[in-house]
């Protein structure tokens, strides 16, 4: 949102910068996010005077050039000027050397003293598109002026300059979105009174039949009054009022539409202008449309209405979509003569669903999503008729019609002294409260040396609540004016996880990145035929885009597979084929009660791993490669190691479903040759997808420091005979059980079927290292733990030990 220093002057004389009054907002909440200048003449003219040519004569060694002298007040100045149209006697602007101009077109460039052909030209006798304002270059402008020479540009073309704040509003401060609003802030916070703009001379210039207004639901629709001006002019809008839209970068269209918009600005209250000869019958009727019926807004689109959409209509159909977007047959044109003003005010949930649902977001819904000032609209009527009139012409030729059934009132809220110290942490003095909140329109009643009743003007949506008082209090008092104590104590203390799941991403990044994987970023937007050819993927969970940009991103994607695939594919055909990649993405799927979305972990291996060189021949990348990637990143979590099944379906040749405390964190395998093909991947990818959220949750606190062990690990063997089902991950939590404490680690080091073991078994070469971290093990304690081990794999695995 952006607002004019110098609008808010008008409402509030003040002599502070524009960096103090952006430091004063932010620090109450009303958070100043930059500041630019707003110049209606880029340049503000600077360096341009007006000057008297008192010469001129032809340049002797240029036909198209002539030399002139330019009288600029305190001196005079030898120009060289190819203008047609120069002459002895013009006033002309000249800018002297220094100044820099902003053209219409082009670069701003500087003005510097030069030699042109052979002569010394100090500045420069400008044209109209030259100082920026307007298109036309067929000569030097010359001014009609009385003004003495040497005397700047500026003083004769008026211009504007404004400092502008643009400030990030929160959604619930609503009552700040205008120039009112803010200037209300300021009025508390500087201790000064409001000008608010005078609207006591309205009357009505000649009183003709009424449109009469009729609201189905007065809760859609609180109140809603308008009037009728006829004989109205739709010119474009002066200049004061042009450079007070575009300092807020909004483009003026006439005059009509141009005091709305400026009426929204300033008030914060919508207003809408409708033809008033394009209205059927002598009623406004604000009334919900059946389902289906179809409504051409402003800017030319037809819509379907469900049938919840406020609409304003008359007899024939719909107006316009309150709150929203006006109709196309109902706008203000060129040729409108007579229009009917609204302002209303309509409940923020419905103006919210329609908006949402259309896919259309103005000014004016922006503000009633959040609520308006019920007791605004009669008073923005009145100032926009008045502008209106004094602008546009015409009269103001019908009372104002106001339905307004139940008037809001003030909220009344009870708010206790002890509180207020609690929570603000420090005593502060009664009669200062009341000033703070009085200032903000916050009537204090009741007043006892226990609290007071708060009564809180309709426009504060935002302040129900005793800690919503406070916090108005503290916020104008300043937090900065809060000492800081040695010792703090509360009440209650919110529950801060020390477990921060971006960093856990940013450390698990540069692992994989020191162990040679690139990091890639993929769109969420997904092709549907991927779920609907993979057998493994639910169409049903698709979570399709209403308004798709095509068909290839037309879903939310279930799985990172397809589009990591679609990033190995690119990289192939242009031959880079050796691929270590991962992501951190969302998915997303349609569920039960609405849609689910989660945080993944993809990995992809394919090519070699080890490419071929003078030393090694090459080496394609293999599945344990990839597992050990995994392995080693739930050990930079302090995730332990997991259990593993196997998986024999799509998308999976062959792969692992991974598992810790029972909780499911991910598959890993190699990806069948139907699934690669379909993202145009012609060889062999391995792929692991993980649940990145469920991994943050198991994520432990990474232990700093560990003692090295003083005493020496140990290795034994054993070589093993197993039937072909049996798995390794089977021996290990075997071996896990059985081995204690001081088993270590487990590894495979040889595997062997052939001629020389049964065709349905294998042998297994399993090595095991013991460690005790308080003694040196002894052979009668090795001999015992690997005597359980190989009693529980004869047991449990039916395995031969071969001794």
């Amino acid at each position: 949102m952006k607002i004019s220093i110098n609008r808010l002057k008008e409402y509030l004389p003040f002599d502070q910068s524009p960096e103090e009054i952006a430091d004063l907002l932010t620090a109450s909440g009303l958070e100043v996010e930059g500041i630019s200048t707003y110049e209606s003449i880029k340049g503000g003219l600077k360096g341009v005077v007006i000057g008297e040519v008192i010469h001129c004569e032809p340049h002797p060694n240029a036909d198209k050039l002539s030399l002139t002298r330019v009288d600029v007040g305190e001196r005079i100045l030898p120009i060289v000027c190819g203008a047609p149209n120069v002459a002895k006697g013009q006033k002309v602007p000249v800018a002297i050397v220094g100044a820099t101009l902003y053209p219409t077109d082009g670069e701003p460039f500087a003005i510097k003293k030069a030699k042109i052909r052979g002569e010394v030209s100090e500045g420069m006798i400008c044209a109209e598109d030259e100082l920026g304002l307007g298109s036309s270059h067929e000569g030097i402008l010359v001014l009609d002026t009385d003004l003495p020479n040497g005397t700047p540009l500026g003083s004769l073309i008026e211009s504007s300059e404004t400092a502008v704040l643009e400030i990030g509003l929160t959604p619930n401060r609503a009552d700040a979105a205008s120039h009112l609003g803010v200037a209300r802030d300021l009025k508390a916070l500087l201790r000064k009174e409001l000008v608010v703009p005078d609207v006591s001379d309205f009357a009505v210039d000649r009183e003709c039949p009424a449109f009469a207004v009729s609201v189905a639901d007065t809760t859609d629709c609180p109140r809603y009054a308008g009037l009728t001006i006829r004989g109205v002019k739709v010119v474009p809008s002066p200049l004061w009022l042009q450079n007070y839209l575009r300092a807020i970068d909004l483009e003026p269209i006439n005059v009509i539409v141009d005091v709305t918009n400026f009426i929204l600005h300033d008030l914060g209250q919508p207003l809408h202008a409708f033809d008033a000869d394009a209205i059927t019958g002598n009623e406004i009727q604000v009334k919900r449309l059946p389902k289906g019926t179809k409504f051409t807004t402003l800017e030319g689109k037809e819509r379907i209405l469900t049938g919840e959409e406020l609409m304003i209509c008359d007899s024939k159909g719909g107006l316009c979509m309150a709150g929203v977007l006006g109709g196309k047959d109902s706008g203000v044109t060129d040729d409108t003569q007579t229009i009917f003003l609204e302002s209303a005010c309509f409940g923020a949930d419905v103006i919210r669903r329609g908006a949402q649902h259309h896919g259309i977001k103005t000014d004016a819904s922006f503000r009633f999503e959040r609520g308006t000032d019920p007791n605004m609209p009669v008073f923005a009527l009145k100032r926009a008729a008045m502008l209106i009139r004094e602008l546009a012409g015409g009269e103001i030729s019908s009372a104002i019609v106001d339905h307004y059934p139940a008037p809001a009132t003030y909220l009344s809220v009870p708010v206790a002294y002890r509180h207020v110290d609690r929570l603000i942490g420090e005593v502060i003095d009664r009669k200062e409260i009341k000033t703070i909140l009085e200032s903000l329109d916050i009537r204090v009643e009741e007043e006892t040396s226990e609290g007071f009743l708060a009564r809180v003007p309709p426009y504060r949506v935002d302040v129900t609540r005793e800690a919503d008082v406070i916090e108005e209090i503290l916020r104008i008092y300043g937090f900065d004016a809060i000492p800081l104590k040695d010792n703090y104590q509360s009440e209650y203390l919110a529950e801060h996880p020390e477990k921060d799941g971006n960093k856990l991403q940013y450390r698990i990044s540069e692992t994989l990145a020191g162990m040679g994987y690139s990091e890639i970023i993929t769109n969420s937007l997904s092709s549907a035929a991927y779920s609907s050819e993979a057998n493994f993927l639910d169409v049903e969970k698709d979570v399709v885009i209403l308004n798709k940009l095509s068909e290839e991103l037309g879903v939310l994607r279930q799985s990172l597979l397809y589009t990591g695939l679609e990033v190995l594919a690119h990289n192939i055909n242009r031959r880079q084929k050796d691929l270590k990649v991962f992501e951190f993405g969302s998915v997303y799927s349609k569920i039960e009660k609405g849609y689910a979305e989660g945080k993944r972990l993809s990995l992809f291996l394919t090519g070699n791993s080890i490419r071929e060189n003078w030393m090694h021949a090459s080496e394609p990348a293999g599945f344990p490669e990839l597992y050990a990637v995994v392995e080693a990143l739930l050990a930079k979590l302090n995730i332990p190691l997991p259990d593993v099944q196997l998986v024999e379906c799509a998308p999976y040749t062959f792969g692992l479903t991974l598992r810790v405390n029972q909780q499911e964190l991910g598959d890993i395998g190699l990806l069948e040759t139907a699934v690669t093909r379909q993202a145009g991947v012609k060889q062999e990818v391995y792929f692991a997808e993980l649940d990145w959220d469920r991994l943050v949750k198991l994520a432990k606190k990474q232990e700093r420091y560990r003692e090295i062990s003083k005493f020496p690990e140990v290795r034994r063997d054993l070589s093993l005979v197993i039937d072909q089902q049996v798995s390794f991950e089977e021996l290990r939590q075997l071996a896990i059980k059985a081995g204690g404490k001081l088993l270590k680690r487990i590894n495979v080091f040889d595997v062997y079927t052939g001629d020389k073991v049964a065709p349905n078994q294998k042998a297994y070469a399993l090595s095991f290292y013991l460690q005790d971290d308080q003694q040196t093990l002894t052979d009668k304690l090795i001999d015992k733990t690997m005597h359980k081990l190989m009693t529980a794999f004869e047991k449990n695995a039916g395995a031969l030990i071969r001794k």
